[in-house]
């Protein structure tokens, strides 16, 4: 399994897992060489026998020395990120020259991240300095970016947290008609690794997402001011040492940089355009980050009302649900001022695993609703299908079964259909967000004359839900507009 496609917990567990497994691999190694040496005394001479056993014992000593520096080969090669497909991992090449027990097949070696025993943990700083990142033709050259080298020194400086390929890649994707292009920076975060920025952070919205991130904003050392429409919910961040604005005019005017993450375009134009609202506290210089999942149209015209007051503007919707945001592993998808992107890299590193930068103010709005329609649809066909099994006499636990061993299995199958057959439809996604993000999608289809049928029906499904009372419970519960 792919562990960074995991949260920060499942990657520790799996960690500690293979840690044992290679402790018990070795136990069993020193009890086969026991159980050989046995043998070879048993059916030779006491004379001949002890001159094999030094030789046994000088091959195996070359043969630790091989593994160790294959090992450590391996891990430099793994952290450049130079591996193919297909390639063997040091660790499985290690395996290979040390004793298997019979009739155990050897293990598909996918996950390029190996734990790493002693040996290479202090050989770490080592080759983590000694790594050059070599430009292709389509990279810019990385000192370009003065974030990139800071990223890598905060691993080398710990190297007992680096579990994770800490990588961090820029690449240009030049489009046929010449537009901006795209560069996608994975900025993963491991515990205690994060140096946070000394600019003051302010976060407008509270809600499912909202919380999650000020909670690991404030975690990994910011500075942070926080508001919402109901202020009962900023009493647990005060506690946990964020500061509380009355205003978002007054929080915008404190602060360096404002996020905002709020639920639809309305709730988004009503935050900076009405009273007491953000643009009140703009003045020049200051940043704003527009958080929300809305259309190209809205955040265009936000940026706009924004840089006309001298203020900067990035919009960064966020992918993920909130035990995401909680975790600390969303995906940021990031367009707008490119310098306030860089300048928000340590707040982007704690509430994410990765952030994309796409260009211009609307990319990434276009982008968000494309996700999530799919994510949506997809959530359609989830429901309809278990719903078909079941009025066919099929086992809708057996159909989750047959999936999560398919290519379909995810987290994101296996946690809905579990909510599905637990009748347990709390709230991770709001079901009215998520038709919400369908309902844009399909407009913007229209917007470029571009057929989205299937985003079309699926939309369909979920106004039935809504009309079902749903729209307050997990998108999983579009189950219900199946079965009433």
């Amino acid at each position: 399994m792919i562990k960074i496609n995991k949260g920060k917990r499942f990657q520790q567990a799996v960690d500690a897992v293979e840690e044992f497994l290679r402790r018990a691999k070795g136990k069993d190694q020193t009890s086969s060489h026991s159980s050989a040496d046995d043998k070879n005394r048993r059916n030779s001479s006491e004379e001949r026998s002890r001159p094999n056993s030094g030789d046994e014992k000088r091959k195996l000593s070359l043969s630790e020395g091989k593994v160790k520096k294959n090992v450590g080969e391996g891990k430099k090669r793994v952290t450049s990120g130079s591996t193919e497909r297909g390639s063997k991992s040091p660790l499985k090449r290690a395996q290979e020259q040390s004793p298997r027990k019979r009739g155990r097949p050897p293990k598909d070696e996918k996950d390029l991240t190996i734990p790493e025993s002693s040996t290479v943990k202090g050989m770490m700083a080592g080759s983590m300095a000694a790594f050059k990142w070599q430009p292709t033709v389509s990279e810019p050259v990385k000192d370009a970016d003065p974030h990139f080298h800071h990223f890598l020194l905060s691993q080398t400086e710990k190297p007992a947290v680096c579990y994770q390929a800490i990588t961090k890649k820029l690449k240009i994707c030049e489009e046929e008609t010449g537009s901006t292009s795209i560069q996608a920076a994975d900025s993963t975060a491991v515990n205690g690794s994060i140096t946070p920025t000394d600019k003051k952070i302010g976060f407008l919205g509270l809600g499912l997402m909202g919380s999650g991130i000020v909670s690991n904003l404030l975690k990994m050392g910011h500075t942070v001011t926080v508001w919402n429409r109901t202020a009962e919910k900023c009493d647990l961040f005060i506690q946990e040492g964020a500061r509380l604005g009355r205003t978002p005019a007054e929080v915008v005017s404190t602060c360096d940089i404002t996020f905002a993450c709020v639920s639809d375009p309305k709730a988004a134009k009503d935050l900076v355009l009405g009273p007491s609202g953000v643009l009140q506290g703009i003045r020049p210089g200051k940043c704003y980050v527009d958080m929300s999942t809305v259309d190209a149209d809205t955040v265009t015209e936000l940026a706009q009302v924004i840089v006309s007051r001298g203020g900067r503007f990035l919009e960064a919707p966020v992918s993920g649900n909130q035990q995401l945001s909680n975790d600390g592993m969303l995906v940021i998808l990031a367009a707008g001022d490119r310098g306030l992107y860089e300048d928000c890299s340590s707040c982007f590193q704690a509430m994410g695993k990765t952030s994309f930068f796409l260009g211009e103010v609307g990319n990434a709005a276009k982008m968000m609703l494309i996700v999530n329609m799919v994510q949506g649809s997809f959530m359609a066909t989830i429901a309809e299908g278990l719903t078909l099994a079941q009025v066919t006499g099929q086992s809708q636990q057996t159909l989750l079964d047959i999936l999560n061993q398919g290519q379909l299995a995810s987290i994101f199958l296996d946690q809905k259909c579990q909510n599905i057959l637990q009748g347990n439809f709390k709230p991770d996604f709001y079901l009215k967000y998520i038709q919400k993000d369908l309902r844009l999608a399909i407009a913007l289809g229209d917007a470029v004359n571009h057929p989205t049928p299937m985003a079309a029906a699926a939309n369909e499904v979920y106004k039935r839900a809504k009309a079902l009372d749903q729209s307050d419970n997990d998108m999983s519960a579009v189950y219900r507009a199946y079965i009433h």
